[in-house]
């Protein structure tokens, strides 16, 4: 693929961008000539990011459910950037109890996933407006396409995301901003390494069930996709969703097992 191009030079605010698949973006963005703007929670690991990348670097706390942190956030890129060519939502929280979810996890959950990437695009448009090659990513999930067992407010935020970049993609069209959605497949990241305590074989070995080619995601591979989408390569592509999946979202319900050998096993075991 030839270079990317209309990258260097460009300020882009990751919300999530202190860690997993977010500090990956954030290090994807820095390194191809990007101010980067990281806009999370974490104080400890965000500052220690931004002092990793250096000069090109920023942090800022940022609660993106809270509209005075988002007005915060907006007015410190302009200050030390001058202006806003991307953002990229990578923020979210999994507040989900399935059939038992709260109302308060609902709220919390669209707040946070929907909600508050969809305000820091409205507060950046002024500034968005002006850049040259301006272009939103959100992150969507496989997880919104499909039905997933004891999961309900978390993959429907998500499923929210994708209705939102598309009309975001229809509306912001006439100011020349492009919006695409990114969806994650199931990648090595910070809640996937604790939930198999550090076993990166066998987490591979789990999910060749599900991602045909046979091993999770790297956050890194994530991250190439969305500083694809921002860049000038990607000048003629807008509304759409970009699976980095390994081919989960190409399975059918028989998985990586047909239903007929499935059926042939069962036969087997019977006699």
């Amino acid at each position: 693929m030839a270079e990317l191009t209309g990258l260097a030079g460009k300020t882009a605010i990751v919300t999530g961008g202190a860690d997993s698949i977010g500090a990956a973006v954030s290090r994807a963005l820095h390194s191809a000539g990007v101010n980067t703007v990281i806009a999370a929670r974490s104080a400890d690991k965000g500052e220690a990011l931004a002092t990793e990348l250096g000069e090109g670097a920023m942090y800022h706390r940022t609660d993106i459910g809270q509209d005075d942190d988002l007005d915060n956030l907006v007015a410190a890129t302009v200050e030390a950037f001058g202006g806003i060519d991307f953002v990229v939502t990578v923020a979210c929280v999994y507040d989900d109890a399935g059939a038992q979810t709260s109302r308060e996890q609902w709220h919390n959950t669209f707040n946070v996933n929907v909600t508050g990437g969809a305000l820091l695009v409205q507060k950046a448009l002024p500034w968005l407006q002006q850049s040259s090659g301006a272009a939103v990513v959100n992150f969507g999930s496989i997880s919104a396409r499909v039905a997933q067992a004891d999961r309900w407010s978390y993959p429907v935020s998500k499923a929210a995301i994708h209705q939102l970049s598309r009309n975001q993609a229809l509306d912001l069209a006439r100011f020349k901003i492009r919006v695409n959605t990114v969806s994650a497949g199931i990648t090595w990241s910070v809640p996937v390494a604790g939930l198999m305590q550090g076993n990166r074989a066998l987490a591979d070995e789990v999910v060749s069930q599900y991602q045909p080619l046979g091993r999770l995601a790297e956050a890194e591979e994530v991250a190439d996709a969305v500083i694809f989408l921002c860049s000038d390569n990607a000048s003629f592509i807008t509304g759409i969703d970009l699976p980095v999946d390994g081919g989960y979202s190409a399975l059918g319900p028989e998985a990586s097992v047909s239903c007929m050998q499935v059926m042939g096993m069962a036969a087997e075991a019977a006699k």
